[in-house]
């Protein structure tokens, strides 16, 4: 982490996990927990049918609530989805985009990631661009042509001035809801070339004040180590952010001096 040029952002994402009334239970324990000094932002990625409980159930603390996935156009003919706008209106602050599950089983593509990142920032949300490898491709030694791929392909098109509202946040595909952890060392090389992929595309002092999470099972364990690497300026909690002591042990290793 380096607070001096960056924010540091602990988000948890819930995926298809808790109910409306279980996101307030979940809230009431989260609060009771937080630490009152806190140098991290805190982000709560909660279910599109969530969102409206978990406004109101943190409207009293310092916790930001995202979305999981927005559509790219702003309105229309298309059934189930839901638009910038209407996440905007409801109160949302960030949203994942491109996460390695909705590539997966819901067909995205760098293109579409791209225009979604594009109808996100539009709308005055913070974007959490996810990019991530697999087990096979890192076995091949494209690890690195692969990412860069992606954050290239996720900014075209975005100014300088849009990119300070982006985060973005490397999972290792191998590492997510596998119980594997890549290394604090494997992490940090990827996020290093990630904002080293942005300083070549947006210069020095752009690259170093956007946020890079690290996004694959970071748990209470190895929170401190994997925040501990300069260029990991947070995480993008799966599991253990469905528990709300987990989750603030997560935070407290981000607090730390």
């Amino acid at each position: 982490m380096n607070r001096r040029y960056r924010k540091t952002i602990i988000a948890g994402n819930w995926k298809m996990n808790k109910t409306a009334s279980e996101t307030k239970k979940f809230a009431e324990e989260l609060k009771a927990l937080l630490p009152k000094a806190k140098w991290c932002d805190v982000v709560v990625c909660v279910p599109a049918v969530n969102i409206p409980a978990a406004i109101k159930a943190f409207k009293d603390v310092r916790v930001s609530v995202g979305a999981q996935n927005l559509f790219y156009e702003k309105s229309g003919a298309y059934t189930g989805e839901v638009s910038a706008d209407m996440l905007k209106d409801l109160g949302v602050k960030y949203v994942i985009i491109g996460h390695s599950e909705r590539r997966q089983y819901f067909g995205e593509t760098d293109f579409t990631v791209n225009k979604k990142v594009h109808a996100a920032l539009d709308a005055g949300l913070h974007p959490i661009i996810c990019v991530g490898e697999s087990l096979e491709q890192r076995e091949l030694g494209i690890t690195m042509e692969l990412i860069a791929l992606q954050v290239k392909s996720a900014l075209a098109g975005v100014s300088a001035e849009k990119l300070r509202k982006c985060v973005i946040a490397y999972e290792p595909i191998w590492a997510i809801g596998t119980g594997k952890t890549a290394t604090a060392e494997q992490a940090a090389e990827v996020c290093t070339f990630i904002r080293t992929t942005v300083r070549h595309l947006y210069g020095a002092r752009i690259a170093r004040s956007i946020t890079i999470q690290y996004g694959g099972s970071m748990k209470p364990s190895n929170a401190a180590e994997l925040l501990g690497q300069p260029d990991i300026d947070g995480g993008l909690i799966g599991g253990a952010a469905l528990n709300a002591k987990d989750f603030v042990e997560i935070i407290n290793a981000a607090n730390q001096e």
